[in-house]
């Protein structure tokens, strides 16, 4: 297995040999992910192995700002990406973080976005401490479900057997009833199906059947991340289940939108299949050293705007719109506060660290003119006034671990008016 942590090949030529690519004889070996940002959907190479030296079978390959496992030539050759910020040893906590995200609901909402799962692409054998997806779908499914848990299981009607005594109801279920009953000489009983309305429905079946299977994974966590969070979230949801059965399959529940008021529900059972599917409905498949995965990718650019939009939260709470609106314009975030109005943008790039990107400036500085942000900072018409924009990226040496009111201007941009940045530590294993 070819392995890489992400974002190599950038500043200088990382090379890679391997007797699969010379046998296979390609100039060029990628892997995308189908991205969406800023309402608009497109495809981003995860990693690209481009041939420098056909006769000597020389590649240099580059990765992007994406985690996972993948095939590079289907069956021989696989490559995995690790999660690395910096040129350390050290490996980014991104289980932590997103852990940490769970926390708020706006995360909740837009989690599908942080993962694509190849289920239909042959599995690939790795350590089991190489595993990156399960805990990550695990703890998405678990911060989704806590949302749901905070408004309700949704009820319905659904359908029960009762074998009951000396009376019917609804339709009777004549071959059961003679099999059980009138064959054993049991003549007063009669097996019935009816509808019943509660919780105990075949989408919250499903949903508890993951979330045991979950309960299940909890242990393991010890040995990746800081696990008190993970058992604090066990904690809330489990009670809301008391009530709900594990017997159900995938089949039971179709896939289908359950509205704007049940939105999590979708996320939720899709997540759900993919932790049963992940299993086959047995948990002590991960006692294994080596563990068979499907391919997958996860998204450390979108996972970190979602961490900084936790940090922001976690200080000024309401005060942060995320992903402002306007006309094809999407901002990150929006901080309307007495003292702090600003656009701030978040940008998962090192080049921070010693420098900048005039792009980047280019375009916070075009969202802060923006006519509704303005009226939405100030609730009048005066574009005149000159809109701080804050730009946050990953910092492991100085960065601050929390963001405070005091921290947003500490840093200004040289050349560039009321342009500030700010970088904050990413938790690290």
């Amino acid at each position: 297995m070819l392995q890489f942590s992400e974002h190599e090949g950038f500043k200088e030529i990382t090379p890679v040999t391997h007797e699969f690519l010379k046998v296979e004889e390609g100039e060029f070996f990628s892997k995308t992910f189908k991205k969406t940002h800023r309402n608009r959907e497109q495809l981003e190479h995860c990693y690209e192995i481009n041939c420098i030296d056909q006769e000597l079978g020389e590649y240099a390959v580059k990765t992007n700002y994406y985690i996972g496992v993948d095939w590079v030539i289907p069956n021989k050759l696989p490559i995995q990406v690790i999660p690395k910020i910096d040129d350390t040893e050290r490996q980014t906590d991104y289980l932590k973080m997103l852990l940490h995200c769970m926390k708020h609901p706006e995360v909740t909402q837009e989690i599908e976005e942080l993962v694509e799962v190849k289920w239909e692409e042959p599995k690939i054998e790795i350590e089991q401490h190489q595993d990156f997806l399960t805990p990550f779908l695990i703890i998405e499914f678990l911060g989704v479900l806590r949302s749901i848990v905070k408004k309700g299981l949704k009820k319905s009607y659904y359908k029960v057997e009762h074998n009951l005594q000396s009376r019917v109801k609804g339709k009777v279920l004549i071959s059961k009833t003679i099999k059980h009953n009138l064959a054993q000489n049991k003549n007063l009983h009669t097996y019935c199906q009816f509808e019943e309305f509660g919780v105990n429905t075949p989408e919250n079946k499903l949903l508890n059947k993951a979330f045991e299977l979950s309960k299940a994974y909890l242990p393991s966590f010890n040995k990746l991340t800081e696990a008190k969070g993970l058992k604090d979230l066990y904690n809330y949801i489990n009670p809301a289940f008391n009530q709900v059965s594990t017997q159900v399959s995938l089949n039971e529940v179709p896939q289908r939108k359950s509205g704007s008021l049940f939105k999590e529900y979708d996320e939720a059972l899709t997540l759900a299949r993919y932790i049963i599917k992940r299993y086959g409905y047995n948990i002590k498949s991960q006692t294994k050293e080596k563990v068979e995965i499907p391919p997958f990718w996860i998204d450390m650019s979108k996972l970190f705007e979602f961490y900084t939009l936790s940090l922001l939260k976690d200080h000024f709470g309401a005060a942060v719109s995320f992903q402002f609106k306007n006309r094809g314009s999407e901002l990150d975030y929006l901080l309307n506060t007495e003292t702090y109005k600003m656009v701030i943008d978040a940008k998962y790039k090192p080049s921070y660290l010693n420098g900048r990107n005039n792009q980047d400036m280019r375009q916070v500085s075009g969202y802060a003119r923006l006519k509704k942000v303005y009226e939405t900072l100030y609730g009048d018409k005066d574009y005149n006034k000159l809109i701080d924009c804050l730009i946050i990226y990953p910092d492991q040496e100085t960065g601050l671990e929390k963001i405070t009111g005091n921290d947003l201007k500490q840093n200004p941009i040289p050349d560039y008016m009321n342009i500030y940045k700010l970088g904050v530590v990413l938790p690290i294993v």
